[in-house]
């Protein structure tokens, strides 16, 4: 078994099934008065999936839910590889459920979860951006716009102050001239933590994506029209929201630029593999909390701690790069060992419930991020279904703590886990 702490494992409590309330639908964290409506229609993660396959126009289902390999193999790994984590509970008496709320960088947080960058989510249901910042902020837990999301920083720093994180690709052209000017946009915004993702130097294929006309520009095409037409709440949310935009590049080219300008834009600004050495003068820029997204080896690890990065997400991409990717679960561990405290170690790529988050938790991640469990909440359920997301995740969560005997989080760290996939470096 790995144990990194589990050896001094004491004796910690459990919930009685009472206190779980398996018998009845749980009130969601965010006191959403239609919680326990929406419970009993979809009490897990798999449900909104599978109403948001039935429910979002073919190509908007194939962009969210699609990744990179043979029938999306780099994803399933991920699924496997935490399923395959198995938790040794302690059992004694306790009360209610556990609380869940962390802190990272100095703030507090609800609970080990947070809304992973994503590019262009509008594309899976328009004005998502949005909808996700303001449920993120309701609940709180972090919200990582994503540079190429559908909002700009502007915005949703406005609809989630508190809780507001910034995702930046690599854009190098001209000395980092956009790259520089959103870090300074997202300082003057109040955004509260800057994420540098080292995970994409290459472009790939998705072939789901190429397959239903999603390789470039949202540029809809005549079946993609049929599709909007089958799915009326998406066209309706489209009319509401208008045509997903790269909103945060408009202002470098041009405010009446069309899509495909946007997007041939982008490819030729962005690209590539933040460098050590380009990291090194992020640091130097940005005031606040500095995290790198994408690490898988404990050596890149100790090289970010050394130019100054504040935490980093372990990550594969969410699956969507490569397939021959190892599972960031487990490269968790040794991570975990190789930086110590020295720098807040996270991960995504894969959650999809809260027993997944306390995977994460149990073998050192300070949180988890997840993406896709967000995107089939808002297929499912429009602007209601970040928060539902929310509320799923956390109750998950909650009850997972309580089943295994702890009392917090922290106690969680001291469970038994059983890992034979761990990685050795």
């Amino acid at each position: 078994m790995h144990d990194s702490t589990a050896a001094a494992t004491s004796q910690i409590a459990a919930p009685n099934a009472a206190a779980v309330g398996a018998s009845k639908p749980r009130a969601g964290r965010s006191a959403n008065p239609r919680y326990a409506e929406l419970y009993r229609r979809y009490p897990t993660i798999d449900y909104l999936r599978r109403r948001a396959r039935q429910r979002l126009p073919h190509f908007a289902f194939e962009y969210c839910d699609g990744g990179s390999g043979k029938e999306d193999s780099g994803i399933k790994r991920n699924w496997a590889a935490l399923d395959a984590v198995e938790l040794v509970p302690r059992y004694g008496v306790m009360p209610s459920l556990p609380p869940c709320d962390i802190e990272l960088f100095g703030r507090r947080y609800a609970a080990p979860i947070g809304i992973a960058p994503m590019g262009g989510p509008a594309i899976v249901w328009p004005g998502a951006d949005l909808y996700l910042a303001r449920a993120a902020q309701r609940a709180r837990i972090p919200y990582t716009l994503g540079t190429v999301g559908c909002a700009t920083i502007e915005e949703i720093a406005e609809a989630a102050p508190d809780v507001f994180w910034f995702q930046l690709y690599r854009a190098a052209r001209n000395d980092h001239a956009i790259g520089f000017d959103l870090v300074r946009r997202a300082q003057a915004a109040g955004c509260h933590a800057l994420v540098l993702t080292i995970d994409v130097p290459v472009r790939t294929t998705r072939a789901r994506e190429v397959v239903v006309g999603l390789s470039g520009a949202f540029s809809p095409d005549l079946k993609m029209m049929l599709q909007m037409v089958m799915s009326p709440a998406w066209s309706l949310a489209l009319r509401k929201n208008g045509i997903p935009r790269f909103s945060n590049l408009r202002a470098y080219v041009g405010a009446n630029a069309s899509i495909n300008e946007t997007v041939a834009f982008a490819r030729r600004e962005m690209g590539g593999a933040f460098t050590w050495e380009e990291i090194a003068k992020y640091r130097e820029r940005w005031k606040g909390p500095l995290i790198v997204k994408g690490i898988l080896h404990p050596q890149d690890a100790e090289k970010a701690i050394s130019l100054g990065v504040d935490g980093m997400i372990v990550s594969n991409h969410g699956g969507r790069q490569i397939e021959a990717l190892p599972a960031p679960i487990d490269a968790l561990p040794a991570i975990v060992k190789q930086v110590g405290t020295r720098a807040t170690v996270m991960m995504d790529s894969g959650i999809r419930s809260g027993t997944d988050v306390v995977r994460a938790y149990a073998l050192g991640a300070a949180a988890t991020f997840a993406g896709k469990a967000f995107l089939w909440g808002l297929g499912a359920l429009g602007e209601e279904g970040p928060a539902h997301t929310i509320d799923l995740l956390i109750e998950e969560t909650q009850a997972a703590f309580g089943q295994l005997g702890a009392h917090t989080p922290d106690e969680a760290r001291s469970v038994v886990v059983r890992h034979r996939a761990a990685l050795q470096f």
